[in-house]
């Protein structure tokens, strides 16, 4: 049995803790708050409470959660409830099978190559005051052709892209940073749009630090802008239905790069 108070130190140590480690952790923080306030909400502030119970109540508050959803929440309790065993070897860890849902019923969509083509084929009627076409076909382009998240592919720094070795530098993403190559092709792509952005901005030379995709205003691009606009080109083409949030995602692209290296490779005959 524990109170809100031992609760609440117990989250702030942790998060302590994990930051000394080097972790930002900002999710996870999100996921404690959101269960103190859950046990603050269903719990009187003068009571002891057994922590085991809450965290099962907290997993089964929504009936249709994602499975990654529960996961992930299940998983940060699972980590607070270790570092709290450190003080006293007999405080609750909750089983990996407390999460309501065990098994994903979700299927990613597989744009085929034709698909890829008309996706392509519609940017060039984009028109959008901060998205030009060029800057969206080239986003797509290196979403697809390099299996980049789209977050990735946004967040990307003229300092991160070196086309005369054709890579691309991915920084701190999901805790770590990668090196990516990339093709000729892809790399006369990018060299074309830039001739349009110097355009855009009226100057000669790049800032290392400025976004690869960037607005009028110097504003690097928003994902959701760029999602948004990748979204209105797949329910345009009639990949995905008019309205909801049914069918293929902007993050298909990256399984799409995943499935066509694959296969290439395999008709290729390379030793995969």
């Amino acid at each position: 049995m524990i109170t809100h108070a031992s609760l609440a130190r117990d989250i702030e140590d942790f998060l302590v803790f994990k930051r000394a480690l080097g972790y930002s952790y900002q999710r996870g923080e999100l996921m404690l708050i959101s269960f103190q306030h859950f046990v603050a909400k269903h719990v009187d502030s003068h009571s002891r409470f057994a922590l085991d119970k809450e965290i099962e109540r907290w997993l089964q508050r929504a009936g249709e959660r994602k499975p990654v959803t529960s996961g992930l929440e299940l998983g940060v309790l699972r980590q607070l409830c270790l570092f709290r065993r450190r003080r006293n070897p007999n405080s609750f860890v909750p089983e990996h099978s407390m999460a309501p849902v065990v098994e994903s019923k979700f299927a990613p969509y597989i744009f085929s190559v034709d698909e890829i083509r008309r996706i392509l084929e519609e940017v060039r009627d984009h028109r959008h005051l901060t998205m030009s076409a060029a800057m969206l076909r080239t986003l797509i382009l290196i979403t697809y052709c390099t299996g980049l998240r789209l977050g990735e592919a946004v967040h990307l720094q003229m300092a991160d892209v070196d086309l005369e070795q054709q890579i691309l530098m991915v920084r701190e993403s999901k805790g770590r940073s990668r090196i990516v190559p990339f093709r000729a092709d892809l790399a006369r792509e990018i060299q074309s749009y830039l001739v349009e952005r110097r355009e855009l901005f009226g100057v000669q030379d790049d800032n290392p630090a400025d976004a690869l995709f960037a607005r009028w205003n110097g504003d690097a691009l928003p994902i959701n802008t760029a999602s948004c606009a990748i979204t209105r080109i797949l329910r345009r083409i009639g990949i995905k239905p008019r309205r909801g949030r049914i069918g293929p995602r902007p993050y298909e692209l990256r399984h799409a790069f995943a499935v066509h290296r694959l296969t290439d490779w395999y008709r290729s005959g390379v030793d995969i």
